[in-house]
């Protein structure tokens, strides 16, 4: 592997692990003042538990020697010993790396439907359990060599395309997030326009970053291509990500009068989700396509928890369910060559849509298991006194803004 490559190997893993600190601002600065530590902490216990994990087994359930294997030996190279003294372990190592800040982000991404009401320890059980069972398996289906990864050469059709994580990523996320909205239930007093964001510019600074970020998400893997397709994978990312953001505003100023921060921040995030399984697999224009009708459609899809009666309290499953839904499923009209209307058939929308709907149906389920167990065993939720006060006193014990007279 050339030194390049190997640079910006390092890089990209610098971007995607800088993403998780992002997702913490731009979730911290969208809930109250007295809940700020407690949000933007699930997002920094998610970093440090999910590395350990990824370090000591994730990475080997991540790759399957068979296409319909669960998952790789957890067991196999425990603690990567034997891959760091392999001949390649210079290259193997940072690859390890590489993958991990995808886990990493995956599961913080998660914890934006339960702010206000969390308990970090039971949070963190979760996280551990949820990365294990679906993550880590599912991160196999996708790349390492499972199911999805071959159902196009098992049914005869195009392959599956799921360049950087639409599939394993967001959706996955957000049918996680879903679930745990429907466990833990209606935050005290829900309704639309409850809770005001108590820092906008802390969550347009999160977008910042996540934009800034999503060019190692999207473009790193290119090291292991010898950076043969970054430059469409750049521009895709850049051009559909700007057009999220006026699709979104345009249906802000339609539907409610004023065009918000909140919403061009919101409307980036959706752009960005959006490109992230398509960005190495669109005309440039298709890519703008995908953005518009990205931050139109996910705009709308955040209003139906008032309708539907759940709790998703920052959008998670509007944002990242559905836009890992519209970018993985456009690909099935608009993909390079394979798309329905770029020459190919119906083949690439039905892999696209049964890779899509099997995440999610299996995510869904584990994750409301899983949420359902704690609550019943030693809690999620905290008590709602707490949560009308403010959890980071009583989960965390400071507050984020500790303003005194001098």
């Amino acid at each position: 592997m050339d030194t390049g490559s190997i640079a910006w190997a390092i890089t990209a893993t610098a971007l995607v692990l800088f993403m998780t600190p992002g997702v913490a601002f731009f979730y911290g600065g969208l809930v109250k003042a007295k809940s700020v530590v407690s949000m933007m902490m699930m997002s920094f216990g998610a970093l440090g538990l999910v590395t350990v994990l990824w370090l000591l087994y994730g990475f080997n359930m991540s790759a399957v020697d068979g296409v319909w294997e669960f998952a790789g030996n957890p067991l196999s190279d425990f603690a990567l010993g034997s891959l760091a003294t392999g001949e390649s372990a210079n290259t193997d190592l940072i690859g390890v790396a590489f993958g991990a800040t995808f886990a990493i982000i995956t599961v913080a991404l998660i914890s934006g439907a339960i702010a206000d009401r969390a308990k970090f320890g039971s949070w963190m059980i979760f996280a551990g359990i949820w990365a294990t069972l679906v993550y880590f398996p599912v991160a196999a289906w996708v790349w390492g060599g499972g199911w999805i990864m071959s159902l196009g050469e098992t049914l005869g059709l195009p392959g599956v395309i799921d360049y950087a994580g639409g599939t394993a990523v967001h959706i996955n996320a957000g049918a996680a997030a879903l679930a745990l909205a429907l466990v833990l239930g209606k935050r005290v007093g829900f309704q639309k326009g409850m809770d005001k964001p108590h820092n906008v510019p802390l969550t347009l600074l999160g977008a910042a970053v996540l934009w800034f970020g999503w060019f190692g998400f999207n473009a790193g893997a290119e090291w292991l291509n010898g950076l043969a397709n970054t430059g469409l994978i750049v521009l895709n990312t850049l051009g559909a990500t700007a057009a999220a953001i006026l699709g979104w505003l345009v249906v802000e100023k339609v539907k409610d009068g004023k065009p918000t921060a909140v919403g061009a921040a919101s409307g980036a995030v959706a752009g960005l989700v959006a490109i992230t399984p398509a960005c190495a697999n669109l005309e440039p224009g298709w890519a703008l396509l995908l953005g518009v009708v990205a931050g139109a459609l996910c705009a709308l899809a955040i209003e139906l928890k008032f309708k539907l009666g759940f709790d998703d309290s920052l959008d998670v499953v509007g944002i990242h369910l559905v836009g890992g839904l519209i970018g993985t499923l456009y690909l099935g009209f608009f993909a390079i060559d394979t798309g329905l209307f770029t020459g190919g058939g119906l083949g690439q929308l039905a892999v696209q849509a049964i890779a899509a709907f099997a995440v999610l149906i299996y995510s869904f389920v584990i994750a409301w298991i899983l949420g359902f167990a704690i609550e019943k065993t030693i809690g999620f939720r905290v008590k709602n006194e707490d949560e009308i006060a403010g959890i980071d006193t009583v989960v965390h014990g400071h507050e984020g803004y500790a303003l005194e007279n001098v």
